[in-house]
């Protein structure tokens, strides 16, 4: 016979979507709860999955670019980028000055815009309204720059194989600048917000714990990785286009908690501003230059070989592999997508811990289910 002081608990198998609206896309989290304790997390995915690598490899070269928008919806110019240079690679093709330098800047002003769509949904994820109503507002902002030059919000279509679409708009890093003038104040709005409200505080410090060896066990990457003290930075430690030349700084964080990972990607808008200003500067050098490489045929073959490409996307490593039989069309495509590595580490973060933190650390990986899938 059970005293007052004694109780009997058996474990508890729940599913966590695949319709809930924080799993920020058809992701189901089957979890194993004693009480209200995480004991188990199994991510099942697959919700979305498209075939977009074997579509691109029945296509031809030029018109895989489309496609790769698709990858990740919320950073279509660093897919654009990524399969880009990969294809310029394996055709030893080299784009003038000014078309990198634009490859640079369209790769940072998406990452802020990327960034802000983490931060609002994060805010909404723990109960913060306010904040996503600001971070969609400065958002705007930056996606009428995008429509400005590609016709489109969400997938631009914007990089071609050795150059770009079109050129900028004659106003464009007129508006870009007096977006940059303000848009630090408007931040600090956010920190005034997130930064220093104890709940918001109470919510994050010390949820989802990654440790730095874990991060490299499962291949995380970007601010997740920086997050839990690795200091690598694609744009740093092995550089592409024109960013050896650019002075900034990699935010890098050593507690590995929710709180962190959200610290690490504010501080990388500030950066990518820094960044843009300095872009700008040389572009005003380079009006009237050229924007598309000699010699790129319409019919793109590239010689027979493979090559792996990698770029720093707002959601870490971003790798594209490329095989090529002399033909039109890939003979092998594959996509190296940040978001997938970085999911596989979310069953070590939540273990342990408690069922109401699931939604804090999983938005503090900022997956985009499209980008696991594939």
């Amino acid at each position: 016979m059970l005293t007052r002081t004694e109780h009997i608990t058996e474990e508890l198998l729940i599913n966590m979507g695949p319709q809930h609206p924080s799993t920020h896309g058809v992701l189901r989290l089957v979890l194993s709860l004693d009480g209200e304790k995480v004991t188990a997390c199994v991510p099942h995915i697959g919700y979305l999955h498209s075939s977009l690598e074997k579509i691109c490899e029945s296509r031809t070269y030029a018109q895989v670019m489309p496609f790769t928008d698709r990858f990740d919806y919320l950073c279509s110019m660093a897919n654009n980028l990524c399969y880009a240079l990969a294809v310029e690679e394996l055709l030893g093709v080299t784009v003038p000055p000014r078309c990198q330098w634009i490859r640079v800047l369209v790769a940072e002003v998406q990452r802020i815009a990327s960034h802000l769509v983490w931060l609002g949904t994060y805010g909404l994820d723990l109960g913060a309204v306010t904040i996503f109503l600001y971070c969609f507002r400065e958002r705007e902002q930056l996606i009428d720059l995008f429509e400005a030059i590609s016709g489109q919000r969400l997938l631009y279509n914007y990089l071609r194989i050795g150059g770009l679409r079109n050129d900028l708009t004659p106003d464009f890093l007129d508006r870009l600048e007096a977006f940059l003038a303000y848009f630090p104040d408007r931040m600090g709005e956010y920190d005034r917000l997130l930064s220093e409200n104890r709940i918001f505080l109470a919510r994050t410090r010390g949820i989802g714990y990654l440790s730095r060896g874990e991060a490299v066990a499962w291949a995380v990457s970007g601010p997740n990785a920086r997050g839990s003290g690795l200091n690598v930075d694609l744009r740093r430690s092995d550089p592409y286009l024109t960013y050896p030349e650019l002075e900034f700084d990699v935010p890098v964080r050593e507690e590995g908690d929710a709180l962190a990972r959200y610290l690490v990607r504010v501080e990388e808008m500030r950066q990518s501003v820094r960044l843009l200003q300095q872009c700008i500067a040389r572009l005003r050098g380079l009006e009237g230059e050229p924007i598309e490489a000699e010699g790129v045929a319409r019919a793109i073959r590239p010689p027979a070989g493979d090559v792996y490409v990698r770029v720093e996307s707002p959601r870490g490593e971003l790798g594209c592999y490329l095989a090529s039989d002399g033909g039109p069309q890939p003979a092998r495509m594959h996509w190296r997508a940040p978001s997938f590595a970085n999911l596989a580490a979310l069953p070590g973060m939540v273990q342990g811990g408690l069922i109401a933190d699931i939604v804090a650390t999983l938005g503090s990986i900022d997956i985009v289910l499209p980008d696991v899938d594939r």
